[in-house]
């Protein structure tokens, strides 16, 4: 009996936690009109031919929607999300590791780091990318610091 209360309590324990992760990515990811990094599709920077995706091809990872350009490219993301997911919630990368902000992105100006994507705010007079460039590596510790602090509030 005791071992059986123990695994429902672990059950729920999980699925509370779950829960509230769910309630942090809504939170504190870049969505706009219910879509992550703009609707783009976050497959596609991996083939460097960033685009907009398919509002019928959308899936739901974690709390957070996505759009897809194709079949081929969501099918990847659900075999590996981890992988194709913005860094830092979809926010400006550089604002992140400077000051520890969620500033908000130019879906087109990005950088692929080690296997993960990097956003990065650009308008016409100011580009973001450039400037995380000069000190990237200083600036992405700062980021992944930042980052982490923001989601365990």
């Amino acid at each position: 009996m005791k071992y059986t209360l123990f695994i429902i309590y672990l059950i729920v324990f999980n699925l509370n936690s779950f829960s509230q992760d769910i309630i942090i990515r809504k939170k504190e990811f870049l969505i706009e009109k219910g879509v992550a990094i703009g609707g783009y599709d976050p497959v596609a920077y991996f083939s460097k031919t960033p685009q907009k995706g398919k509002k019928e091809l959308n899936y739901i990872y974690e709390g957070i929607k996505y759009q897809f350009a194709n079949e081929t490219n969501k099918a990847a993301f659900i075999k590996t999300p981890l992988k194709f997911e913005p860094q830092y919630g979809g926010w400006c990368a550089y604002a992140m590791g400077n000051k520890g902000e969620k500033v908000e992105i130019d879906p087109e100006t990005y950088k692929i780091l080690n296997g993960k994507l990097y956003l990065f705010f650009h308008p016409f007079y100011n580009n973001t990318l450039t400037d995380w460039n000069k000190d990237e590596k200083n600036l992405k510790i700062k980021a992944d610091a930042n980052w982490e602090k923001i989601i365990k509030n």
